[in-house]
């Protein structure tokens, strides 16, 4: 176990102002996500961060603009093919396939290259894994900075588009812009899984998404309550997962993050099963106002 000391090391604070950033908008986006049912969109987006880290390393380019380039190219897609409500299973599996042949073309150019092996292996590693206290501080600020811009965008269109995700048919009859709200939010989504990806990795990207948010849905009733509080048990993982991986360095910290917004999840599903069900039962939005944040009383 590593002594206080460690809290004095720049990479320690550079990891925690990146993580709770990231967690904190994540939490936010990942809400709607589960709210809405599209869960398979952020684990579709994880494949694609991977096919398009590979593009990059292929054509021997920066990583973060094959992160960026393929999830937001991904997610624009998944909102212009999609219908007024965005894209659905149908739509994300069907580029899903193609993204992952994609992928693996790129694999092909890149290993018949046969430059940078070393280097390349280390950015894979990375970005399936995450490297969260790996981040320099040009990193770190730079993954704040994009992840809390998301999160404002997040917090300002949050009551249209949580009514437009309850009740489509009544948003739209008062001239909410669902689709336009739609396709906000896969942007957000594409945003959110490229910088998460550096923290948690790819392979566990879903579970922060979607852990956090499904456990925060089982706990309140209210959606707006539900949306800060899926933000708090996200940051919360990210805090307690960089805690464990400093004090045991042989854990990584994207594995301990995943653990903690799973375990949370599970606390949750427990308190709702003792309760005799998930306390979340949000109805149609024209069942309740809008100024009384959108709830069906559980």
């Amino acid at each position: 176990m590593l002594t206080a000391s460690v809290w004095t090391e720049p990479f320690v604070w550079w990891a925690v102002l990146a993580g709770t950033a990231i967690a904190l908008a994540a939490g936010l986006v990942g809400h709607v996500t589960v709210l809405r049912g599209q869960v398979f969109a952020g684990d579709a987006l994880s494949h694609v961060a991977v096919t398009g880290s590979l593009a990059a390393l292929a054509f021997g380019v920066d990583l973060r603009l094959g992160l960026y380039g393929g999830c937001v190219g991904f997610a624009l897609l998944l909102a212009v093919l999609g219908g007024r409500q965005g894209a659905d299973d149908t739509v994300i599996g069907s580029v899903f396939a193609w993204v992952l042949g994609l992928g693996a073309l790129f694999l092909s150019l890149y290993a018949s290259n046969g430059s940078g092996e070393a280097t390349g292996g280390t950015a894979g590693v990375s970005v399936l894994f995450g490297s969260l206290l790996g981040l320099t501080g040009q990193q770190a600020v730079a993954d704040a900075a994009v992840s809390l811009v998301a999160a404002g965008v997040m917090v300002v269109v949050a009551r249209p588009l949580i009514f437009a995700s309850l009740d489509p048919a009544v948003a739209r009859a008062g001239g909410v812009p669902v689709r336009m709200l739609s396709a906000l939010l896969f942007l957000l989504l594409g945003v959110i899984a490229a910088v998460a990806t550096q923290a948690v990795g790819a392979l566990l990207l879903l579970g922060l998404l979607a852990a956090p948010a499904g456990a925060a849905q089982r706990l309140v009733a209210r959606p707006f309550a539900a949306l800060w509080l899926s933000a708090g048990i996200a940051m919360a993982s990210v805090w307690s997962g960089l805690i464990v991986s400093c004090l045991w360095p042989s854990i990584p910290a994207s594995p301990a993050i995943i653990v903690a917004a799973t375990t949370a999840y599970g606390l949750a599903w427990m308190a709702s099963v003792r309760r005799g069900g998930p306390r979340t039962r949000i109805a149609s939005a024209s069942t309740g106002p809008v100024a009384d944040d959108l709830v069906c009383p559980a």
